[in-house]
């Protein structure tokens, strides 16, 4: 009996991780974070919903579970921050239909390019679908957005890891006195310090991930990445969240890291 044991063991252990990877790689979870701000007015509190890299990703079948949740939870406003679909995509047919459907659900969408655009050829294409559904493409530029009692400032760079960045002009006339809210795909340590809270991407928390040492690796960090996932806390007035995303790249397995969606709720704080 021990002997069989020893020899199922390994067997046990690849299937049990191979189960984990399939369901982190194929199932989706809603990461919610929540942020004060003396910023906003104490009684106003704005949702955002977060997708970052979907890589042209399909969940089920024409990722319909994917748009109910998104419907279900009803932000105020929803953000893309980036690889929408893969530089190895070569049929827009399905994020085309994606893209449709999310603009039927949500009237407020905003987009920012990632570096897997900006390495397709379709991009063009991609950014005119976005367009004529009324998706904002908020490339170096910025636009405002209106609470019940506060006014909110939303910013948006194009991809810097690919170098079609410009930070001036996302900015350009923003009042730093309002709340600031930058899309950035790729996350830095350092940004402009009139900027409250940046939105990004890129790293699929390292995509493979191990207990008790977390993200292996993640683009342009190396080995242990230090800004992997979730909520950080830059400078005594800037946090930096990195959203770890739907979808894969290079290799098209997620383990003990889910493919989510976040949803952020900024609350105004007493001064």
């Amino acid at each position: 009996m021990k002997k069989k044991m020893i020899l199922l063991s390994p067997l046990l252990f690849t299937l049990v991780v191979g189960a984990k990877a399939y369901y982190d790689t194929t199932t989706f979870k809603v990461e919610k974070v929540f942020i004060e701000t003396t910023k906003l007015h104490v009684n106003d509190t704005l949702t955002i919903l977060q997708l970052s890299d979907m890589h042209n990703k399909v969940f089920d079948k024409n990722n319909m579970k994917l748009l109910a949740k998104i419907k279900e939870l009803n932000p105020h406003i929803i953000v893309i921050t980036g690889d929408l679909i893969d530089r190895k995509t070569t049929d827009l047919t399905q994020m085309k239909h994606f893209i449709k459907e999310l603009s039927l659900i949500h009237s407020n969408i905003y987009y920012i390019s990632g570096n897997h655009e900006w390495t397709n050829p379709l991009r063009e294409e991609l950014f005119a679908e976005l367009q004529k559904n009324d998706i904002q493409l908020l490339d170096n530029t910025n636009t405002s957005i209106t609470t019940k009692q506060s006014t909110i400032q939303l910013a948006g760079i194009a991809d810097s890891s690919t170098n079609h960045d410009d930070i001036s002009s996302a900015l350009n006339e923003l009042d730093p006195n309002i709340y600031t809210i930058l899309l950035a795909h790729t996350p830095e340590e350092e940004f402009n310090a009139s900027i409250d809270l940046i939105l990004s991407g890129h790293t699929h928390g390292g995509q493979i991930r191990l207990p008790f040492i977390g993200a292996l690796i993640a683009p342009g960090q190396d080995l242990f990445p230090t800004l992997d996932k979730g909520l950080f806390q830059l400078t005594e007035k800037q946090q930096l969240y990195i959203d770890s995303g739907l979808g894969t790249s290079v290799l098209p397995i997620r383990f003990m890291n889910q493919s989510q969606l976040s949803f952020i709720t900024i609350k105004g704080a007493k001064k």
